[in-house]
C-alpha cells in the first residue's frame, strides 16, 4: 500500500519538478541526446528529395513534386526487390548464424577451467573486430585474386584449373558471410560471456551436486538463463535488417563489378553507387526512405510477437 502511495505521489509531481530531480541523469545523457538529433532527427527533412525532381538551383523544397515516380522507377526496374531480397537475406545470416556462433563461443569460454587460456583467447577472437575493412577487402583480394592469389597458387601447386572468384557471383554470398562471422564473432560472444557469468553460481552448484553434467548444465540452465539477452539482441539486430554492412561489402566486392550484383548487390552499395556515378538524388533518397519505413515495420512486427508471448521481454 505504501509503495503504491509513493508511486501516486511520484507521478503528481510537475514535469519542471521531474527533471529538476533527474538533473544528473539528464545531464549525463545530453551529448547522446544532442547526437540523434543533429544526425538523425535534423537530418529528416531532406527524405522530401524522394518525392521530388530534385534541382541543385532550386533546392530541396523548389524542385517539383512528382509523388511516387521515384519509387515508382525502382519497381519498375526490378532493382527495389533485389536490393530488399540481398539485403535481408545476408542480414538473416548475419543474425542467425552470428548469434549461435557467439553463444557457442561464450559457452566454451565459460566452461574453459585455465584462466591464461581463456584471456588468451578472447583476445585473438576480439582483435578481427578493430581490422579496418579496407584491411579485410586487402586480405581477400589477396587470397582470391585470380592471378596471383593465395587460391589460386594453391589448387595449381595441386594441379588443379583455378578460377576467377570475382567473376563467380554464387561464390560471394559464403564469402562475405564468413568474413562477417569472422570479424564480428569474437566481439558479440562477449556480451553473451557476461550473461552467463551473471548467471547465480550456486545454482550450478546445486545442479552439479544432483548429478548434472556439462550438457545438462548447458541445456537446463545457460540456455534458459541467455533467452532475455538473445531476445533483446535479436530484437535490436532484427531493427537494422535492411540496414546493410557497407564498409564490408564495398571492400569485399567494390561497385563496379556489375556481374556480382545480384548475388552482392544491397541497398547501401545501390545509394552509394547511384549517388557517386549518376548523382541521382530522388532515386537514392527514394530507397533509404524505404530502407527506414522497412525496417520501422518489422521492429513493430517483432516487438509485438514477443509482447503477445511474454510481456517482459518486449522492448515496448
Amino acid at each position: 500500500m505504501e509503495i503504491k502511495n509513493v508511486k501516486k505521489a511520484v507521478n503528481k509531481k510537475p514535469l519542471g519538478k521531474k527533471l529538476w530531480d533527474s538533473k544528473t541523469l539528464i545531464i549525463m545523457c545530453l551529448p547522446a541526446i544532442l547526437f540523434f538529433i543533429v544526425f538523425f532527427y535534423c537530418p529528416m527533412p531532406g527524405a522530401y528529395i524522394a518525392f521530388t525532381n530534385f534541382n541543385y538551383k532550386q533546392g530541396i523544397f523548389g524542385s517539383d513534386f512528382v509523388g511516387l515516380d521515384n519509387f515508382k522507377f525502382l519497381l519498375n526496374s526490378g532493382s527495389l526487390w533485389m536490393l530488399t531480397r540481398n539485403t535481408i537475406l545476408y542480414n538473416l545470416a548475419f543474425i542467425v548464424l552470428g548469434n549461435v556462433l557467439q553463444i557457442i563461443v561464450a559457452i566454451l569460454l565459460n566452461e574453459v577451467k585455465n584462466n591464461v587460456f581463456k584471456k588468451i583467447s578472447q583476445t585473438i577472437m576480439f582483435l578481427p573486430y578493430f581490422i579496418s575493412a579496407v584491411l579485410v577487402g586487402l586480405l581477400a583480394f589477396n587470397i582470391l585474386n585470380y592471378e596471383f592469389g593465395f587460391l589460386t597458387t594453391i589448387i595449381q601447386k595441386l594441379g588443379g584449373e583455378p578460377f576467377s572468384v570475382y567473376q563467380t557471383p554464387k561464390a560471394w554470398p559464403v564469402i562475405i558471410v564468413l568474413a562477417q562471422l569472422w570479424q564480428q564473432t569474437g566481439y558479440g560472444s562477449i556480451v553473451y560471456f557476461a550473461a552467463i557469468c551473471g548467471i547465480d553460481q550456486e545454482m550450478i552448484e546445486a545442479a552439479q551436486v544432483d548429478g548434472a553434467n556439462v550438457f545438462a548444465k548447458i541445456r537446463y540452465i545457460i540456455l534458459p538463463s541467455l533467452k532475455p539477452t538473445i531476445i533483446i539482441l535479436f530484437l535490436f539486430a532484427i531493427g537494422g535488417i535492411m540496414k546493410g554492412n557497407f564498409g564490408l561489402f564495398y571492400n569485399l566486392v567494390g561497385s563496379s563489378n556489375a556481374t556480382l550484383w545480384p548475388y552482392t548487390d544491397i541497398v547501401e552499395t545501390y545509394v552509394y553507387r547511384t549517388l557517386m556515378n549518376n548523382f541521382n538524388f530522388p532515386s537514392a533518397s527514394a530507397v533509404g526512405l524505404y530502407q527506414s519505413l522497412f525496417g520501422f515495420v518489422v521492429v513493430m512486427f517483432s516487438n509485438g510477437i514477443v509482447r503477445r508471448i511474454d510481456k517482459d521481454y518486449a522492448l515496448f
